[in-house]
């Protein structure tokens, strides 16, 4: 059954007009009144149920409009143990938008873009503002795919050395080339509860001044093994890896 983002507070036995976005991509699809989809709207604060999915009927298609009645829903989650956030510096071209993409079905619970000396990808105003939605679109759109009822949350681009300054969760990894790193397992092992924060560089990696910031925030250093991978495969290791371990 085809799965659509709906950012409405939805309700068993409820009529309703799709969104705008939401109606174009049934349309694309060609489904006609009396097929049944799915909906989800990530959870919308207010909205009661919370979360989970529902089942609705298309009853009317127009030249730009769906409607649809709600028939059921579904408490299903499909979220990962653990709450994993990522903080990355930016890596550059279409690698963020695979990255966000593949972090959203790997669970991630938001993703903080960075911007750091090493970044090949510089955004403001209004750029930012255009990158910003269309990662949150890729997310979106790998939900759907994905079977996830959760939205991953795509934070404003920030320095890393404000950000850094400002983060509020307790159990910090930082993925580091440096030899004093000890293995993921272990700082999991060490730490099994809770939500979990991954500082990743972008191509080249954190500088010393940057990682050595972090460390003083108490960001722990962790190694993924032997071999240095990219800025795009690094965190997604790290994400898969702690699924594995939770």
């Amino acid at each position: 059954m085809p799965r659509f983002y709906c950012p409405s507070a939805l309700g068993t036995g409820q009529s309703l007009d799709l969104p705008a976005g939401t109606a174009r991509h049934v349309q694309v699809l060609r489904l006609q009144p009396g097929d049944r989809i799915t909906l989800f709207n990530g959870g919308i604060e207010g909205a009661l149920p919370l979360g989970g999915e529902f089942t609705a009927t298309i009853t009317r298609m127009g030249r730009s409009e769906v409607q649809v009645h709600i028939d059921s829903h579904a408490p299903l989650e499909r979220e990962a143990p653990r709450a994993v956030h990522l903080a990355l510096g930016m890596p550059a071209n279409e690698r963020m938008d695979w990255l966000v993409e593949k972090a959203t079905e790997l669970g991630v619970a938001s993703i903080q873009p960075l911007a750091t000396q090493r970044s090949v990808l510089k955004l403001k105003g209004e750029r930012a503002d255009k990158k910003l939605a269309h990662w949150q679109g890729i997310a979106i759109a790998a939900c759907e795919q994905c079977g996830r009822n959760r939205v991953p949350l795509i934070h404003d681009v920030l320095p890393l050395t404000d950000w850094v300054q400002s983060t509020q969760i307790a159990n910090r990894l930082l993925l580091s080339l440096g030899s004093d790193s000890c293995p993921l397992q272990q700082a999991i092992t060490a730490n099994p509860g809770g939500p979990v924060l991954f500082l990743s560089g972008p191509e080249g990696g954190l500088n010393a001044e940057e990682e050595m910031a972090a460390r003083a925030r108490g960001f722990l250093p962790v190694t993924l093994g032997p071999r240095t991978l990219r800025a795009e495969t690094a965190p997604l290791a790290a994400l898969a890896a702690l699924t594995l371990l939770t």
